[in-house]
C-alpha cells in the first residue's frame, strides 16, 4: 500500500513578541512529526516556551540543497513537517525556498501558516506609499557592491524595503543618502514588536544624523524603507548619477558627466558641478 503524501507547513514565528504566534501556528507545530528549523537551538527555546516537544531538523543555507530531497522523501512517506526560520516568515531573506521548490516538484502539498513578517510589519506603520513596493532584503556587505546595487535602484518609483544589521546600519544609511539624495523621504524601523521598538521618519539625511547621534539607534535589527523616485525627472537624475559613477572611473569628470547626461537625459549640472 502506498503511503499518502502529507503536508509541508511553512510556519511564521514571532519577530519579537511571543504573543504574536498564532493559535493555528501552535496547533501546527504541536501536530508536526518534525520541525525543520534554521537554528535548532533558537527554535527549541521557542517551542519550550509553549510547552511543545518535537524532533528538530537543522535546515539552513549551508545544508538545504543536500537535505531537501531527504526531507521530501519523509513527506512522500506520509509525514507532516513544519518549516520555520529564526524569526518571521520563512523564505523572506531566510532559507527554505529550495525545500519548498523540491516539495512542490514532487507533488507534496505545501501550505502556509501566516504570521509575522518584519518587512510587512514595518511597511504597515511607515506612512510611505505601500500600494507598490520592492523588497530588496539585505544589501551587499561589501561597500562597492552595496553602492552599485543602490545606484541601480535610485530611479525606482516603488517604495524600497531593505533589511539591515546593527553593525552596518550607519554606513548603509550614508550610502542610501549618497545614492538617493539628502531629501528622499525614508523610515527606519528598529526592533519591531520588542521592548525597544522605535520607528523614525524623515529624510535620509535626517535619519542618518539621528542614528549617528544616538548609539541606541544603532542597536538591534532594522527595516529601512525609502520612498520611490517621485517622477521621471528624478529618475533621470538617478540614472545619470549611476552612469556618471561608472564612467568617471575611466574618463575625466567633465567628459563622464557629458556622456551620462546625454544618455540619461538628466541635466549635466546635476551630475557634475565642474
Amino acid at each position: 500500500m502506498t503511503a499518502t503524501p502529507a503536508t509541508l507547513f511553512v510556519v511564521a514565528t514571532p519577530i519579537g513578541n511571543l504573543s504574536d504566534l498564532s493559535p493555528r501556528a501552535l496547533d501546527t507545530l504541536r501536530g508536526a512529526d518534525a520541525v525543520c528549523a534554521e537554528d535548532t537551538r533558537h527554535t527549541r527555546q521557542l517551542l519550550s516556551h509553549f510547552g511543545i516537544e518535537r524532533p528538530l531538523v537543522a535546515l539552513h543555507e549551508h545544508n538545504e540543497e543536500a537535505l531537501a530531497q531527504k526531507i521530501v522523501a519523509r513527506l512522500l512517506a506520509g509525514e507532516t513537517l513544519a518549516l520555520v526560520s529564526d524569526a518571521g516568515t520563512p523564505l523572506v531573506s531566510d532559507p527554505g525556498f529550495r525545500l519548498v521548490r523540491a516539495a512542490r516538484a514532487a507533488g507534496v502539498r505545501v501550505s502556509p501558516v501566516p504570521g509575522a513578517c518584519a518587512a510587512i510589519a514595518a511597511l504597515s506603520v511607515a506612512g510611505l506609499p505601500s500600494d507598490r513596493f520592492a523588497f530588496e532584503g539585505f544589501l551587499p556587505a561589501r561597500p562597492a557592491a552595496r553602492r552599485e546595487r543602490l545606484a541601480r535602484l535610485a530611479g525606482e518609483t516603488r517604495t524600497l524595503v531593505f533589511y539591515e544589521s546593527s553593525h552596518r546600519i550607519a554606513e548603509s544609511l550614508a550610502d542610501l543618502r549618497a545614492a538617493f539624495g539628502d531629501e528622499r523621504p525614508a523610515v527606519l524601523a528598529r526592533e519591531l514588536t520588542k521592548l525597544f521598538e522605535t520607528v523614525l521618519d524623515g529624510t535620509l539625511a535626517g535619519l542618518q544624523a539621528q542614528v549617528e547621534a544616538d548609539a541606541d539607534q544603532r542597536r538591534g535589527e532594522f527595516v529601512v524603507m525609502v520612498q520611490g523616485a517621485a517622477d521621471d525627472a528624478e529618475g533621470q537624475v538617478a540614472e545619470g548619477r549611476r552612469l556618471y559613477a561608472r564612467l568617471v572611473e575611466h574618463l575625466p569628470p567633465s567628459t563622464a558627466a557629458k556622456l551620462a547626461a546625454e544618455i540619461s537625459g538628466a541635466p549635466r549640472k546635476a551630475l557634475y558641478g565642474g
